[in-house]
């Protein structure tokens, strides 16, 4: 599903980490770095296809195991860089690697543990061809560098699932999960990130997620798209609204319900939710898309903890495998039932086993 990569980067093992804008040919190299200070817990891949000015889409994969997925052992995935303009996120991650590596061989117990019970995938980049052009703008326009080198916005690029959703509620139909099968026709055609991305997503069975964004201080929670379809601030909860807002998501302030901030259709927060089994939510890291680089380490500092706890989170819930006398059950629907209030209340949106579907 993933190519192979032979980088061919002369690295020293003993380097240290440098809190600086990297470029998209020293991105890769840090990487490798990092896998070259802890060999058996990474692993370096590229998703199905580059960008449009054929930059590779890396990935780095923590986990006791790199390369296999494991029962009882959840994915999570962080995607930073998604505009290319808004660069913290894409440091952080770089930043994120090294540390953890840095701390299992430090034999911190802390992330440890959180390595052998977890598979963690950090997508620096999205928009590798975005970053290229904001920074050679001087990385202080508010929107040079945000869209692809197709000039899209690729946070707007999903298939539209908000819209399936909805049309099914008003005509009484209880279906709004693993929704792309539905997709009968697109609002626009997908391009190479969004598709490599979408075949990363249904390939992987993640359950926890968080896009890395700037421009603003708030975390942002499903669904981003109205209801009523106009590009209004609308409240518009998900089936797991209760779960999004409360406590395992954030505390009151700078948390927000999507549409009731802004509505947005074709984003990817949504589209983890409607066709996979991912929780995801959108973090804006500060007002500053393009922070100056001596800021950066401060940066880290101020959302290190925050990025680790998060990922904790896929540890909260239940974990387990359905089964018959045959064995593992793939598609197995899973609903579920809240019974923390006075009367039971089902959860309108159900998971399913390992369920596997390839974008053409």
């Amino acid at each position: 599903m993933y190519r192979i990569l032979f980088l061919c980067f002369v690295v020293s093992v003993s380097s240290k980490f440098a809190w600086k804008h990297h470029n998209n040919e020293e991105l890769p190299v840090v990487l490798e770095e990092v896998h070259q200070k802890c060999p058996n817990i990474t692993r370096v891949y590229a998703l199905t296809e580059p960008s449009v000015r054929n930059v590779p889409l890396y990935v780095i994969e923590l986990s006791d195991s790199p390369g296999f997925h494991q029962p009882y052992k959840p994915e999570v995935k962080y995607v930073g860089n998604i505009h290319g303009n808004e660069v913290l996120g894409r440091e952080l991650l770089l930043g994120l690697a090294d540390y953890l590596c840095e701390q299992y061989n430090n034999n911190d117990r802390h992330i440890r543990a959180l390595i052998h019970n977890t598979r963690i995938h950090l997508l620096p980049a999205m928009n590798p061809d975005g970053w290229q052009l904001s920074t050679d703008a001087g990385g202080q326009d508010y929107l040079i560098g945000r869209n692809n080198n197709h000039s899209v916005d690729l946070n707007r690029n999903f298939p539209d699932l908000d819209a399936i959703t909805f049309e099914f509620e008003r005509q009484g139909i209880s279906h709004n999960n693993h929704l792309l099968r539905d997709v009968t026709r697109l609002a626009a055609p997908l391009e190479p990130e969004t598709r490599a991305v979408m075949r990363w997503m249904m390939s992987i069975p993640f359950v926890l997620s968080a896009a890395l964004h700037g421009g603003d201080l708030v975390a942002n929670y499903p669904y981003d798209e109205s209801r009523s379809g106009a590009p209004v601030s609308e409240y518009s909860a998900s089936p797991d609204d209760d779960t999004f807002s409360s406590y395992n998501f954030g505390v009151q302030g700078g948390v927000t319900n999507g549409a009731a901030w802004y509505s947005l259709k074709g984003g990817m927060q949504d589209f983890n939710y409607l066709a996979t089994n991912a929780f995801e939510i959108t973090l804006e890291l500060g007002c500053d898309k393009y922070p100056l680089e001596k800021d950066l380490e401060k940066e880290w500092h101020r959302n290190k903890d925050a990025l680790i706890a998060y990922i904790w989170k896929a540890h909260t819930g239940v974990k387990g495998i359905v089964t018959d006398d045959s064995g593992f059950i793939q598609n197995a629907v899973i609903s579920v039932v809240n019974i923390t209030g006075p009367v039971p209340k089902p959860i309108r949106h159900d998971v399913t086993t390992g369920t596997y579907f390839i974008i053409n």
